[in-house]
């Protein structure tokens, strides 16, 4: 697998994105559904939104593992919030710590929405290459 990340800018970089990712001679993409703050028995959290955002990476870090692609191939993240605001004043730090844990290289999309399922406020989706 080839990347090449395409940045006509630098101020992306202080929000641990990019804003594209070229990806040539692929071997497998995995497009993985919103992983939320939803324990092993399904039952989801009522938790803070960092504690969640802490979950939420744990069970996606989990799904890419288990399907045999690493954190660092992600390409694409989507997060979906019930709060951007709150999203970028009290997670912000922690979701900067997990792209640097990886060493990713990714475009993302930040969405504020009216609701996720049950209490949870917020989501992450992903497409990760090999």
């Amino acid at each position: 697998m080839e990347k090449r990340i395409i940045n006509p800018w630098k101020w992306q970089d202080e929000l641990s994105y990019v804003q594209a990712v070229e990806v040539k001679e692929v071997k497998g993409t995995l497009y993985v559904a919103g992983q939320a703050a939803v324990h092993a028995d399904g039952t989801s959290s009522n938790a803070d939104m960092r504690t969640q955002l802490g979950l939420a990476i744990q069970n996606l870090e989990t799904v890419i593992n288990e399907a045999g692609y690493e954190c660092g191939n992600i390409v694409r993240l989507t997060v979906y919030t019930t709060s951007s605001d709150e999203f970028i004043k009290n997670c912000f730090d922690l979701f900067k710590d997990f792209v640097a844990k990886h060493g990713m290289k990714q475009a993302v999309t930040l969405l504020q929405v009216v609701a996720l399922n049950e209490t949870l406020n917020v989501e992450l989706e992903a497409t990760v290459v090999k």
